[in-house]
């Protein structure tokens, strides 16, 4: 029972998180503006590179937070240092809205990684106060788009792993006051992390 309280608190804590957006983006107008983010996530929004992730099908929502805390620099990523200086909130919302209409695609699984990934993803660890990712992200990684959260089926692992990581060790802490996916990722080991990141690949 408590595993079960744990599980839904932890849950609740995320739903609670998201944030809401003010701004109204307009897809059409978001694809000119989106023209120089083509060239690491891809001009669809379906990065080819591995360490870039992909932006096609996410929720606008949720990438709205990301550019804006980017902009900000509440979240902090190198490679964009700068670039978002230019756009205001309508571009950013144009922006977000462009890539969320966009179809993500899919990778494929290490078939070695799946069944320990999907246990996890699907199952978490409840012993350890760790919900499934399913709470918030589906049981189809589709995320939550009117919550703001992340749409993770198909992204790239190592993108995932990086992410996971980055979280775990303190480095990307724009979770929130709540520390959720800090708190998740402190008890994920690195090969949890290798085999989460490779079954989310795969997922759709």
């Amino acid at each position: 029972m408590n595993k079960i309280l744990v599980s839904l608190l932890l849950t609740l804590g995320i739903c609670g998180a998201a944030q809401a957006a003010g701004e109204v983006g307009n897809p059409a107008a978001g694809q000119t503006k989106a023209a120089v983010c083509g060239a690491c996530h891809g001009p669809d929004g379906n990065s080819m590179a591995p360490n870039f992730p992909k932006l096609a099908g996410q929720g606008d929502r949720y990438l709205l937070k990301q550019l804006h805390e980017i902009k900000d620099g509440k979240r902090v990523v190198l490679e964009m240092t700068g670039l978002l200086t230019p756009y205001n909130d309508q571009d950013l919302a144009d922006i977000a809205a462009y890539f969320a209409s966009q179809k993500g695609s899919v990778g494929a699984a290490d078939p070695k990684l799946v069944a320990q990934g999907e246990a996890l993803f699907r199952g978490g660890k409840l012993d350890q106060g760790m919900p499934a990712c399913t709470g918030c992200h589906s049981p189809n990684g589709v995320g939550n788009a009117q919550a703001g959260f992340p749409h993770l089926g198909g992204q790239h692992a190592d993108y995932i792993k990086k992410q996971l990581v980055a979280f775990r060790e303190g480095d990307r802490t724009n979770d929130g006051d709540t520390m959720v996916m800090r708190s998740i990722a402190a008890k994920l080991s690195n090969k949890d992390i290798e085999a989460l990141s490779q079954y989310i690949q795969g997922l759709h």
